[in-house]
C-alpha cells in the first residue's frame, strides 16, 4: 500500500512546482491586467497589443476605448487589447 503512494510522490511534487512557478504567477498577471483595464480613464497614455501608443480620449461602457494617436486622429479599440499603461515620470 505504501509503495503505491510512494510512486505518486514525484508526480505530486511536479504538480506543486508547476503550480507555484507557472500557474500562480500567470493568474496574478491576468488579475493585474484586468484591474489595469478596468481603471483606465480619460487622459491615460496606453500601449495596445498592436504597438499603438496613444491617449485615452473616451471610455465606452461596452468594452471599447477611443484612443487619440495623433492630433485629430482617433481610433476605437477593444479594452482588452491595451497591453500596458504608460506612467508619467516625476521630474526633479
Amino acid at each position: 500500500m505504501s509503495s503505491n503512494f510512494a510512486q505518486f510522490i514525484p508526480l505530486i511534487l511536479i504538480f506543486v512546482i508547476f503550480y507555484f512557478f507557472l500557474i500562480r504567477p500567470q493568474q496574478k498577471r491576468v488579475r493585474e491586467h484586468k484591474d489595469m483595464v478596468k481603471n483606465l480613464k480619460r487622459g491615460d497614455e496606453v500601449i495596445t497589443s498592436g504597438g499603438i501608443i496613444g491617449k485615452v480620449d473616451r471610455v465606452y461602457e461596452d468594452d471599447k476605448l477611443e484612443i487619440e494617436i495623433s492630433d485629430g486622429v482617433k481610433v476605437n479599440v477593444i479594452k482588452n487589447t491595451v497591453q500596458s499603461h504608460l506612467k508619467k515620470e516625476i521630474k526633479k
